[in-house]
């Protein structure tokens, strides 16, 4: 009987030391002081803990004893950590505040004037591959831009056109560092190219104005070209092409790989079989040379060199308007250098640093005739940011740069010669602040200062986007951009300003499954552009006493899943541009930026066939131009561009690509303005010659063959 009585009161008092618990309740809220359900509330190393109510509520039980940790998590949110003591008796946590988490996958982002083409970024519009694969680009990285939103395709020139600006308005950067001369040399109405291969490059960032403050000196336009990291194999690259040859060699370790490059390309051969417009003395030719390389360092860094050299030529005879014979003969011979360095570290405190410096040099040979002219243009480039996240709120980049711009132009036979140097700096900062994942705020600011006019300014930016859905969003941005005038014309005044623009952007961009479309308005305000009288036979005074606008709307639609196998891309851009420049006494429309724009762009693929068919088609309502025979400035038009390009990709091994384009397919003559003569003729008439294609269509084929171990890798896989 004793021994029942003592095994009843054991365990009494084990139940009762078993059933000691401590109740533990409270509210989660989010920011905006409303019960937030689904959270997790548990003892951190235990397996106690309940759910959030709908209204944010909980409540549990616990038999832990003492100092314990209480944990809050919900995906999407920061978690809390909050010290509690349990003592078997009541506790009432006080309302806890859940803080959403900004990710880069659930934030907003800014997309006012901004098109990126990566693989690594959800905003994006353009692929690196889709680069080299646009029918009418034929491989150029600035032709695949000139089939986006707010671009203007001037046929007779080639190089990148903005939103009613001229192609000197667009900055052009590697690495974010600036890349001076950046087009192949060329004689009038030639068009020419980038001088740089876009296989070297993993993405690109294109804006179409209201750009980061990090960038300067372009107003209308930065066009910023990242190279990739390390090589993912080491192989060799061959191909052999209707208008010439090069070959590639990439050696890839686990820490370091580098790329050297040669090619030579010379239209001779080809022009002797299809007919040109053109009458050449010798067609273009020359050779280039690459050493791309990069080293992953201790702690994290990363180093890139990228070194380039080149040298080419041209003889071309240009007719005279109202003049016999076969005109002028034209002999043009350039080299040109590219360099740059540049590290780049992310630290364990959230800090990032980069450091780089670049060194372009550019050397034109020209002969006119007789008479022989000699442009000497060097750019070099020093540049320092930092990059912080101080919270998933709050960030910033901020840095400064130095410009040594050195210029010279002579005429050798006469000993004549102009020339200046030009010392800039800059600092820039600019801040983002999520006030949550829905809506973002930047707001940049842009010091700069020249030695060789004595001028400093400052230039505000800034922008906002707000999500209106989880997959559309508006943006809004603002800003001033400056620009020193072009060279050739600061060598007349030397105490010439900066030319400015000032921007406004409103942009509404939607991507689903497949689908992306974008709508943007736009503003933008000219000030101080370059007027001279005299312009063109004998310029005198360059002033900056022009100005002007250029407003208008862009609209780009593109669909990678209606169609299977197809992807395609519309883009329409209406600009409403004038301005007073050059020789005009009013605001004119330029001849580079036609009011209408409309380009397709459609691939669709293959697959039994292992190939890929593209076509793409570019028209616009045609390009202003002046008619000393009419009164009016600018008054006349030439009748609307069109142009239909065809590509076709074909894949008969991994590692063999056969790619067969042809530009202007219908050999429409199309017509971008005419040159008049200086004087009129007996009957009072200004003679003129069209300016037009060069060819009536372009055929390119080209055969690209990689060797590698294991014989499955392609010139794709560099993109």
């Amino acid at each position: 009987m004793r021994t029942l009585i003592i095994f009843i009161f054991f365990f009494l008092s084990l139940s009762t030391i078993s059933f000691s618990q401590t109740k533990i309740s409270g509210k989660v809220l989010d920011e905006k002081k409303k019960g937030l359900p689904g959270v997790n509330v548990l003892i951190k190393g235990s397996y106690d803990g309940s759910t959030s109510k709908e209204d944010g509520s909980f409540e549990f039980e616990t038999e832990v004893e003492g100092p314990q940790v209480l944990v809050f998590q919900l995906m999407g949110f920061k978690s809390i950590e909050i010290a509690i003591h349990c003592e078997g008796n009541a506790i009432q946590i006080p309302d806890q505040i859940l803080v959403e988490a900004i990710t880069e996958m659930n934030a907003v982002t800014i997309s006012a004037g901004a098109m990126e083409a990566s693989d690594e970024k959800k905003s994006v519009i353009l692929r690196p591959i889709d680069i080299v694969t646009t029918p009418s680009a034929m491989g150029d990285i600035v032709g695949a831009f000139q089939t986006l939103p707010g671009t203007s395709t001037v046929g007779n020139d080639g190089r990148l056109f903005v939103r009613g600006g001229d192609a000197s308005e667009v900055g052009i950067y590697i690495d974010g560092m600036r890349v001076g001369n950046a087009y192949g040399s060329t004689a009038g109405n030639v068009p020419t190219r980038t001088r740089f291969n876009p296989n070297l490059f993993k993405g690109t960032f294109f804006s179409t104005g209201g750009y980061s403050a990090e960038y300067g000196q372009a107003l209308s336009s930065a066009l910023a070209l990242n190279t990739k990291d390390l090589s993912i194999r080491s192989q060799g690259d061959l191909s052999i092409m209707s208008v010439g040859g090069g070959y590639a060699h990439t050696l890839s370790s686990e820490k370091q790989s580098l790329t050297f490059s040669a090619n030579y390309f010379d239209l001779k051969p080809y022009q002797s079989l299809v007919k040109q417009n053109f009458d050449w003395e010798r067609a273009p030719n020359g050779w280039d040379i690459e050493l791309s390389a990069q080293k992953k360092l201790a702690k994290g860094g990363l180093w890139k060199i990228l070194a380039r050299k080149e040298s080419g030529g041209m003889e071309i005879w240009q007719p005279e308007p109202g003049q016999e014979g076969r005109g002028q003969l034209i002999r043009l011979k350039n080299k040109y250098s590219f360099a740059q360095s540049n590290w780049k570290n992310a630290f364990e405190n959230g800090w990032t640093l980069f450091a780089g410096a670049a060194l372009s040099s550019n050397f034109d040979d020209i002969h006119i005739d007789s008479i022989r002219l000699e442009r000497k243009n060097q750019l070099a480039h020093g540049k320092f940011t930092a990059t912080k996240d101080f919270s998933d709120r709050l960030s910033m980049n901020t840095g400064l740069e130095y410009f040594n711009h050195q210029f010279d132009e002579s005429l050798v036979d006469l000993n004549f010669s102009r020339d200046y140097v030009d010392h800039q700096f800059y600092l820039f900062t600019e801040w983002d602040y999520y006030l949550n994942k829905n809506l973002v705020f930047r707001a940049g600011l842009r010091a700069g200062k020249s030695s060789l006019n004595k001028e400093q300014w400052l230039d505000p930016r800034a922008s906002l986007a707000y999500k209106i859905s989880e997959t559309s969003q508006v943006s809004f941005a603002a800003g001033s951009f400056s620009q020193m005038p072009v060279e050739n014309l600061r060598v007349l005044n030397q105490a010439l300003n900066n030319t400015e623009s000032n921007h406004l952007i409103l942009n509404y961009l939607l991507q689903r499954d497949g689908i992306t479309f974008r709508a943007e308005g736009f503003y933008k305000g000219y000030e101080n552009l370059v007027v001279f009288e005299g312009y063109p036979q004998k310029p005198q005074n360059p002033t900056n006493l022009g100005k002007g606008y250029a407003q208008g709307v862009d609209i780009f639609f593109r669909d990678r899943k209606s169609i299977k196998n197809t992807d395609y891309w519309i883009t329409y851009s209406f600009v409403d541009s004038k301005r007073q420049f050059d020789q005009y006494k009013s605001e004119v429309q330029p001849s580079f930026a036609p009011k209408h724009n409309f380009s397709v762009v459609a691939k669709h693929f293959i697959l039994d066939f292992k190939s890929q068919l593209g076509i793409s088609f570019s028209m616009n309502d045609g390009y202003p131009y002046h008619n000393p025979n009419d009164g009016e400035e600018m008054s006349s038009k030439t009748e609307s561009f069109q142009s239909l390009s065809f590509s076709w990709s074909y894949l008969p091994k991994p590692n063999l690509i056969i790619h067969f384009g042809v530009n202007n397919v219908l050999g429409r003559e199309n017509v971008f303005g005419y040159r008049f003569a200086q004087q009129a003729n007996s009957q009072g008439v200004f003679e003129s010659i069209p300016s037009g294609l060069v060819a009536p269509r372009f055929l390119f084929l080209g055969i690209f063959l990689t060797l590698s171990k294991d014989k499955n890798a392609n010139q794709l896989n560099n993109l």
